[in-house]
Protein backbone atom coordinates (compact mmCIF):
# COMPACT_ATOMS: atom_id res chain seq x y z
CA UNK A 1 0.00 0.00 0.00
CA UNK A 2 2.72 2.43 0.76
CA UNK A 3 3.29 2.95 -2.96
CA UNK A 4 -0.29 3.90 -3.76
CA UNK A 5 -0.38 6.11 -0.51
CA UNK A 6 2.04 8.46 -2.53
CA UNK A 7 -0.48 9.92 -4.29
CA UNK A 8 -1.94 11.41 -1.36
CA UNK A 9 0.68 11.99 0.77
CA UNK A 10 2.66 13.87 -1.80
CA UNK A 11 0.03 15.92 -2.85
CA UNK A 12 0.74 20.04 -1.49
CA UNK A 13 -1.13 23.24 -1.87
CA UNK A 14 1.25 25.36 -3.94
CA UNK A 15 0.91 28.58 -4.25
CA UNK A 16 4.37 29.58 -5.69
CA UNK A 17 4.83 29.01 -9.75
CA UNK A 18 7.82 29.40 -12.49
CA UNK A 19 7.07 31.02 -15.28
CA UNK A 20 6.15 28.76 -18.13
CA UNK A 21 3.15 27.39 -20.09
CA UNK A 22 1.56 23.93 -18.83
CA UNK A 23 0.04 21.53 -22.00
CA UNK A 24 -3.15 22.02 -22.97
CA UNK A 25 -2.91 17.89 -22.76
CA UNK A 26 -2.10 18.24 -19.08
CA UNK A 27 -4.68 20.17 -18.23
CA UNK A 28 -7.50 18.02 -20.08
CA UNK A 29 -6.41 15.00 -18.53
CA UNK A 30 -6.73 16.81 -14.81
CA UNK A 31 -10.28 17.87 -16.40
CA UNK A 32 -10.77 14.37 -17.54
CA UNK A 33 -9.88 13.04 -14.00
CA UNK A 34 -11.79 15.61 -12.17
CA UNK A 35 -15.29 14.35 -14.58
CA UNK A 36 -14.65 10.61 -13.35
CA UNK A 37 -15.26 11.50 -9.47
CA UNK A 38 -18.01 9.94 -7.42
CA UNK A 39 -21.34 11.95 -7.80
CA UNK A 40 -24.44 11.31 -6.18
CA UNK A 41 -27.45 10.11 -8.20
CA UNK A 42 -24.65 9.81 -11.18
CA UNK A 43 -25.76 13.52 -12.05
CA UNK A 44 -22.59 14.70 -12.79
CA UNK A 45 -23.78 18.42 -12.32
CA UNK A 46 -20.31 19.61 -13.05
CA UNK A 47 -18.87 22.14 -15.98
CA UNK A 48 -14.98 22.92 -16.09
CA UNK A 49 -14.18 26.60 -17.30
CA UNK A 50 -10.04 26.49 -18.14
CA UNK A 51 -8.43 30.03 -18.28
CA UNK A 52 -4.60 30.33 -19.37
CA UNK A 53 -4.51 33.44 -21.18
CA UNK A 54 -2.47 36.05 -18.56
CA UNK A 55 -4.68 38.84 -18.78
CA UNK A 56 -7.28 37.08 -17.77
CA UNK A 57 -5.62 35.16 -15.00
CA UNK A 58 -4.82 38.69 -13.60
CA UNK A 59 -8.03 40.05 -13.86
CA UNK A 60 -9.40 36.47 -12.34
CA UNK A 61 -6.85 36.94 -9.21
CA UNK A 62 -7.74 40.38 -9.02
CA UNK A 63 -11.42 39.24 -8.38
CA UNK A 64 -10.84 36.24 -6.10
CA UNK A 65 -8.40 38.47 -4.17
CA UNK A 66 -7.43 38.52 -1.36
CA UNK A 67 -7.61 34.69 -1.08
CA UNK A 68 -6.43 33.57 -4.57
CA UNK A 69 -3.92 36.83 -5.18
CA UNK A 70 -1.67 34.13 -5.93
CA UNK A 71 -3.63 33.06 -8.98
CA UNK A 72 -1.72 35.93 -10.90
CA UNK A 73 1.21 33.88 -10.91
CA UNK A 74 -0.23 30.82 -12.06
CA UNK A 75 0.04 29.19 -15.86
CA UNK A 76 -3.90 28.39 -15.69
CA UNK A 77 -7.26 28.03 -13.65
CA UNK A 78 -9.45 25.32 -13.99
CA UNK A 79 -13.12 26.48 -12.15
CA UNK A 80 -15.36 24.32 -11.13
CA UNK A 81 -19.04 25.05 -11.44
CA UNK A 82 -22.05 22.69 -10.81
CA UNK A 83 -25.74 23.34 -11.74
CA UNK A 84 -27.64 23.68 -8.56
CA UNK A 85 -28.57 20.27 -7.51
CA UNK A 86 -28.97 18.92 -4.31
CA UNK A 87 -25.55 17.62 -4.15
CA UNK A 88 -23.68 20.30 -5.97
CA UNK A 89 -21.24 20.90 -3.50
CA UNK A 90 -20.65 17.55 -2.36
CA UNK A 91 -20.16 16.58 -6.39
CA UNK A 92 -17.90 19.54 -6.55
CA UNK A 93 -15.61 19.13 -4.11
CA UNK A 94 -14.92 15.43 -5.30
CA UNK A 95 -14.77 16.95 -8.70
CA UNK A 96 -11.97 19.51 -7.24
CA UNK A 97 -9.85 17.08 -5.12
CA UNK A 98 -9.72 14.51 -8.30
CA UNK A 99 -8.04 16.82 -10.26
CA UNK A 100 -6.08 18.34 -7.73
CA UNK A 101 -4.65 14.56 -7.54
CA UNK A 102 -4.19 14.28 -11.49
CA UNK A 103 -2.30 17.21 -11.60
CA UNK A 104 -0.19 16.26 -8.83
CA UNK A 105 0.56 12.95 -10.29
CA UNK A 106 1.55 14.68 -13.31
CA UNK A 107 3.92 16.88 -11.40
CA UNK A 108 2.52 20.67 -11.27
CA UNK A 109 1.73 22.36 -8.03
CA UNK A 110 -1.91 23.22 -7.87
CA UNK A 111 -3.61 24.98 -5.19
CA UNK A 112 -7.80 24.79 -4.59
CA UNK A 113 -8.85 28.49 -3.60
CA UNK A 114 -12.43 28.65 -1.79
CA UNK A 115 -15.62 29.45 -4.15
CA UNK A 116 -19.07 28.48 -2.97
CA UNK A 117 -20.58 31.03 -0.60
CA UNK A 118 -17.90 33.88 -1.19
CA UNK A 119 -18.65 37.25 -1.78
CA UNK A 120 -17.15 37.39 -5.32
CA UNK A 121 -18.88 34.04 -6.64
CA UNK A 122 -21.53 35.77 -8.79
CA UNK A 123 -18.45 38.19 -10.12
CA UNK A 124 -16.46 34.93 -11.05
CA UNK A 125 -19.56 33.49 -12.80
CA UNK A 126 -20.37 36.83 -14.82
CA UNK A 127 -16.64 37.03 -15.92
CA UNK A 128 -16.48 33.66 -16.92
CA UNK A 129 -19.86 33.88 -18.49
CA UNK A 130 -21.65 31.19 -16.91
CA UNK A 131 -25.41 30.51 -16.73
CA UNK A 132 -27.02 32.00 -13.49
CA UNK A 133 -27.77 28.43 -11.97
CA UNK A 134 -24.01 27.55 -12.04
CA UNK A 135 -22.61 27.98 -8.52
CA UNK A 136 -19.01 27.98 -8.05
CA UNK A 137 -17.49 25.13 -6.08
CA UNK A 138 -13.27 26.00 -6.62
CA UNK A 139 -10.93 27.36 -8.47
CA UNK A 140 -7.70 25.55 -8.73
CA UNK A 141 -4.72 27.45 -9.86
CA UNK A 142 -2.30 25.13 -11.74
CA UNK A 143 1.40 25.93 -12.17
CA UNK A 144 4.95 24.38 -12.22
CA UNK A 145 5.84 24.34 -8.75
CA UNK A 146 8.77 27.00 -7.54
CA UNK A 147 8.70 25.70 -4.02
CA UNK A 148 7.09 22.52 -1.96
CA UNK A 149 6.15 23.20 1.21
CA UNK A 150 5.95 20.06 3.40
CA UNK A 151 3.30 20.53 6.49
CA UNK A 152 3.15 18.52 9.20
CA UNK A 153 0.12 16.13 8.96
CA UNK A 154 -1.03 14.77 11.88
CA UNK A 155 -0.93 10.44 12.29
CA UNK A 156 -4.40 8.91 11.51
CA UNK A 157 -3.80 6.98 14.38
CA UNK A 158 -4.73 10.39 16.27
CA UNK A 159 -8.07 10.81 14.31
CA UNK A 160 -9.70 7.58 14.08
CA UNK A 161 -12.55 6.19 16.20
CA UNK A 162 -13.40 2.10 16.15
CA UNK A 163 -17.03 2.04 16.55
CA UNK A 164 -17.97 5.08 19.02
CA UNK A 165 -15.97 7.94 19.89
CA UNK A 166 -14.44 7.04 23.35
Amino acid sequence: MSDRKDIFSHRRSIRKYKPGEVSKTLLEEAVWAASQAPTARNVQPWEFVVVTQRPRLKELSAIVSPNGAFLEYASACIVVFCHDTKYYLEDGCAATTQALLALSMAGLGACWIAGDKKDYTDKVRGFLGGAQDLKLVSLVAVGMPAEIPAPQKKASKEMIHWEKFS
